[in-house]
């Protein structure tokens, strides 16, 4: 059995603090040593959406283990789904809802896009 990873990190109110990582967690690029121990926040790799090198969104594994204001949407002990779109953290039922929120958008524009190629074509005006 593999030993689970650890990650010490300076922060401003507690010093040196060491915790768990998620074998999902990308690191901690971003930690200065003058954040707060409530601001130390484990991400995963992006999920990117992009069109025509334009970025639109993307999404994350997020958690924040000490966070001080436990709101799921916002911030949580309990991992969830950073989705920036939103600016949100969603859970699995909620990111399903959000994705099937999205196919139906997606079908919309398909119609939108049928629709103008009527337009183009000389049809309804």
């Amino acid at each position: 059995m593999t030993e689970p990873r650890t990650i010490t990190l300076p922060t401003a109110d507690y010093g040196d603090v060491t915790l768990p990582e998620p074998s999902w967690c990308i690191g901690h690029p971003n930690h200065r040593p003058d954040d707060q121990r409530a601001d130390i926040h484990h991400s995963g790799p992006d999920i990117t959406l992009a069109f025509r090198g334009h970025h639109i969104t993307h999404a994350c594994l997020a958690q924040s283990p000490f966070t001080q204001i436990d709101i799921p949407e916002l911030s949580s002990r309990t991992p969830g789904v950073s989705v920036s779109v939103i600016a949100r953290n969603l859970d699995p039922t909620s990111l399903y809802e959000l994705a099937a929120t999205l196919d139906t958008y997606a079908d919309q524009l398909r119609d939108l896009a049928d629709q103008l190629d009527t337009l183009l074509a000389g049809g309804d005006q």
